[in-house]
């Protein structure tokens, strides 16, 4: 093993014996539940990152801060705003779902998810939940869930904002206002950022030498009216644009991709009785990715859905039930000439999670009805037993499945390669463990599962259901404060793996792991944090597999206070300019720095 996995690895028990219990770690999460809970009621694998943490990342992409989280590791095709995959607990990038403000968001085409058009300056807060959950969410979460909540407002109207700017020709600027008042919540900001980026492929004798640029601009916002005790309605928006450049066929072809993302929710809450909540909402999102050859349009690719959703949430001295039912609706137009270009899900759904004495139980059942591919019923059982006030156990088994995607299902027949509308579901099988050490300020876990995932679709000239992975790992997580130090890290342990071959999976590191250590001292801010990765293999087309090397990167943030409103701060990635590969033939960024101001009314 890595000698600094090692070292992570080792600090954790280290960091637990000189803690000092201080504030409690256990914010508020619905994700994993679709209910509110405390983290320290669930029996999923989750993670919280709040607006603090959001502020420390600087110019950080969604995805780079993604990655520093436990069980989840990242690969990218190019420079700022390129295609990028999350590979959480080692399942394919197109294995975990993205949900903003509850609307799921992403290409029904590709499969994929626009992650880099989702910007930081934009989220309140995300919520993680790695693991199964197709049981809760339908389609695609066999890896797990990421939710982003837009920004929100409270208390009397304030204003926020921040500007900066950094190596790479980099700038960026946001700001919006928010509040509420006589029963009214709202919020609106914008953001724009831009850089030069680097040169994604210097290594290619073909591709051109310029830098791949980026920019993107966006909007959200929020308004919401509590009209009676349990009673609200409200609707949310979130709008980005952005385009990038990138190195395709052609040293002197100007390759651009031109990415919108929309999405938007409207809801109605109603506490129909002291015990029975009933929640209504119609939202939905679109992806819309132009590719533009030397400024001209080449292709479109555009996915639509709608979502309509009724969720009744029940009280009882025998647990909490939940009953919803939901229709999704998904529409592609595209230049590439599909035989169906439209589908739709329907679904039920049930849950039930109960508390007695020391023992914990949650239960989950799903039935999706899909117009292409017929019907599909995932289900998840977990049970939790918490043997004192700071130690708790936990055991779970759980199912999940991803739909084909357009182009397995109805691509045209093109240079020999066709769709396949015969595919089933790719599907899964989970089972995980997972122990808790939690006082005060102190939070460390130790989790293992086995995911066995069949059906998985793998390309030839066509597409067939012939794929087999096997991904077993475990992941050991702590974060805390000791000695007046903000302490986090996470070791990851992987096996990756087809399970027909026992080829690794492509990307996918045995060893990796994060690690930070942070201060506040009166005014000033500081934290250090460091990304280590073990070898990774990938498999180029046409060319033998690639061994990618591991690599260790260094990062830091700082940060002062001006005045009770006012501060700046910096942040600096790769900071020893460490040459590393996400993906085979593509460059990464070296090292970069950041500094703005911020304006943050307490």
């Amino acid at each position: 093993m890595n000698p600094r996995l090692q070292l992570l690895a080792a600090v954790l028990p280290l960091s637990i014996s000189h803690a000092l219990a201080q504030n409690s770690l256990d914010p508020m999460l619905v994700t994993a539940t679709r209910q509110e809970m405390r983290t320290s009621e669930l029996l999923s694998d989750v993670t919280v990152i709040d607006r603090e943490e959001l502020d420390a990342a600087g110019h950080s992409t969604l995805e780079e801060l993604l990655s520093r989280q436990p069980g989840i590791e990242y690969g990218a095709n190019g420079s700022y705003g390129a295609a990028s995959s999350l590979y959480v607990r080692g399942t394919n990038g197109s294995h975990v779902l993205l949900l903003v403000d509850g609307m799921r968001v992403g290409s029904a085409t590709s499969g994929n998810v626009s992650w880099s058009r989702i910007p930081v300056s934009q989220i309140e807060r995300i919520e993680i939940v790695r693991g199964p959950a197709s049981s809760l969410y339908g389609s695609d979460a066999i890896g797990g869930v990421v939710q982003v909540f837009t920004r929100q407002g409270a208390g009397p109207l304030n204003f926020q904002g921040e500007a900066g700017a950094g190596s790479n020709d980099t700038s960026s600027a946001s700001g919006g206002l928010s509040g509420a008042q006589n029963g009214w919540r709202y919020a609106l900001n914008a953001s724009t950022y831009s850089t030069g980026g680097f040169n994604s492929k210097p290594w290619s004798a073909t591709a051109s030498k310029d830098r791949d640029g980026y920019w993107n601009n966006s909007l959200s916002g929020r308004l919401g009216y509590s009209f009676a005790k349990g009673h609200e309605a409200g609707v949310s928006f979130l709008h980005s644009d952005g385009e990038n450049r990138y190195d395709g066929s052609g040293a002197s072809v100007d390759w651009r991709n031109r990415v919108r993302v929309d999405s938007f929710n409207t809801f109605l809450k109603n506490a129909i009785t002291d015990s029975w909540t009933s929640t209504l909402s119609i939202g939905g999102s679109t992806d819309d990715s132009e590719e533009l050859k030397d400024g001209a349009r080449n292709s479109v690719f555009r996915t639509e859905q709608v979502l309509y959703a009724w969720q009744n949430d029940f009280r009882t001295r025998f647990g909490n039930f939940l009953l919803g039912v939901e229709r999704l609706e998904q529409k592609v137009d595209t230049t590439t000439k599909y035989t169906a270009t439209e589908r739709t899900n329907d679904s039920l759904l049930a849950g039930w999670n109960v508390a007695y004495q020391a023992h914990r139980l949650q239960l989950n059942l799903r039935h999706d009805d899909n117009s292409q591919f017929g019907d599909k019923t995932t289900g998840s059982v977990s049970y939790g037993y918490r043997f004192s006030p700071n130690w708790r156990a936990n055991l779970g088994y759980g199912t999940a499945f991803k739909a084909p995607t357009f182009n397995d299902l109805y691509y045209p027949l093109n240079w020999g390669y066709h769709g396949n509308p015969d595919l089933l579901p790719e599907s899964s099988k989970n089972r995980e463990a997972a122990l808790h050490f939690e006082t005060g300020r102190q939070h460390v876990s130790l989790t293992w599962f086995l995911n066995r995932v069949e059906n998985l679709i793998v390309w030839t000239n066509t597409p067939s259901n012939v794929g087999n992975a096997r991904l077993e790992g475990a992941i050991l997580a702590y974060e805390g404060s000791a000695a007046g130090f903000d302490l986090r890290a996470n070791y990851n342990l992987l096996d990756a793996k087809d399970a027909d071959t026992g080829q690794r999976l492509a990307r996918r590191a045995r060893h990796y792991g994060t690690a930070s250590v942070g201060q506040s001292i009166g005014a000033w801010e500081w934290r250090v944090e460091q990304h280590l990765s073990d070898s990774r293999m990938d498999y180029p087309y046409g060319e033998p597999p690639k061994k990618l090397a591991g690599y260790a990167l260094t990062h830091l943030y700082g940060a002062y206070r001006l005045s009770p409103d006012w501060s700046v701060f910096a942040r600096v990635n790769n900071l020893f300019d460490r040459e590393y590969v996400l993906a085979d033939g593509y460059a990464t960024p070296g090292v970069n720095a950041f500094l703005g101001i911020r304006y943050s009314p307490k």
